[in-house]
């Protein structure tokens, strides 16, 4: 007897959640099975994206050496790992102060991290400065301590770990970078300018070093979305009105969709993924800013026109400094 129509739809659905389920318990089995006992070093742990990547990886076997800024934190960090983790399974985790805004300290900080387990397998490039403002409010000190956090700090740390991974004739350094890495937009000139310089360095080290055994990923992604509080202000009648009046303009859809962010969760999953398939490139975004990507390479005079024209639109400049 033959199936009925009407039951075909939900049947594919709920194959097509199967083989998504089988799909995910697949990966979840690889990424423990190739990150045991492999050496991981994390920069900025203890933000939210960090912390997630680092619990992934910490119940997948993974020897962490986790580096932060803050003691404080990373001790919390190192607590809520251990707790409940079973000893017979994971390691406990190194921990290492690490702050790019110090450069002087930079090489001690490299040859503290090599020392932690005596080698580095993937290092795991996390931290960044982020900030919104007018080229013209920028002071050139800024624009210095914005390259130092997301340019000299991670280049210097990574040719630190380099010749250990060169004499090893393995190792894998996976940048986080944001889409600003690759796209421009308004009121981020240092930031995007400081995004693009580490990608074009991982770009160019890849190129060098991968017939040496090493391998260089970079991730690229949009803004990371951080759940709202039950504390946050609503907005006023005035503010509903203007996001209104936006809301009818394709440029505001546009930008918005530019300042939809991915997840903690979703990209210290691609992370792991990306370790496991050792991956050149990845660009997590939605389609709207892939598009625009693709819109800046293959037609850049339409990309310029569109962002010179929201930033013209007073309230689009309000919108782009959020």
């Amino acid at each position: 007897m033959g199936v009925p129509s009407v039951m075909v739809l939900p049947l594919l659905v709920v194959v097509m959640a199967g083989i998504y389920y089988v799909y995910n318990e697949v990966i979840r089995f690889m990424s423990k099975s190739v990150v045991r006992n492999k050496v991981l070093v994390i920069t900025d742990a203890v933000s939210g994206m960090g912390s997630e990547c680092a619990r992934i990886l910490h119940k997948g076997g993974a020897r962490l050496v986790l580096c932060g800024p803050s003691w404080d934190k990373l001790e919390s960090l190192y607590d809520s790992l251990c707790n409940g983790a079973d000893p017979t399974e994971t390691f406990t985790p190194k921990l290492v102060l690490l702050d790019f805004s110090d450069m002087d300290s930079m090489e001690d900080v490299a040859a503290e991290v090599v020392e932690c387990y005596g080698c580095v397998d993937v290092l795991i490039f996390n931290s960044s400065m982020k900030i919104k403002a007018p080229a013209q409010n920028l002071s050139l000190e800024m624009d210095r301590n914005i390259m130092d956090m997301n340019y000299f700090g991670p280049i210097t740390l990574a040719k630190g770990v380099l010749p250990s991974m060169l004499s090893r004739r393995t190792g894998h350094f996976l940048l986080v970078n944001s889409i600003q890495g690759r796209m421009a937009v308004p009121f981020r000139t240092s930031y995007a300018a400081s995004k693009h310089a580490v990608q074009a360095f991982f770009d160019c080290l890849r190129a060098e070093v991968e017939e040496l055994g090493i391998s260089v990923s970079t991730i690229s992604h949009t803004f990371i979305k951080i759940a709202p509080s039950s504390s946050s202000p609503s907005p006023s009648p005035a503010s509903s009105s203007s996001s209104s009046k936006i809301s009818n303009s394709l440029l505001a859809y546009i930008f918005r969709k530019l300042n939809h962010g991915v997840t903690p969760e979703h990209l210290a999953n691609e992370i792991v993924q990306t370790v496991n398939w050792k991956r050149r490139e990845t660009l997590l975004a939605h389609p709207i800013p892939q598009l625009a990507l693709y819109i800046r390479c293959l037609l850049p005079s339409a990309f310029f026109s569109v962002v010179a024209a929201g930033v013209k639109d007073g309230t689009m400049a309000e919108q782009l400094m959020k």
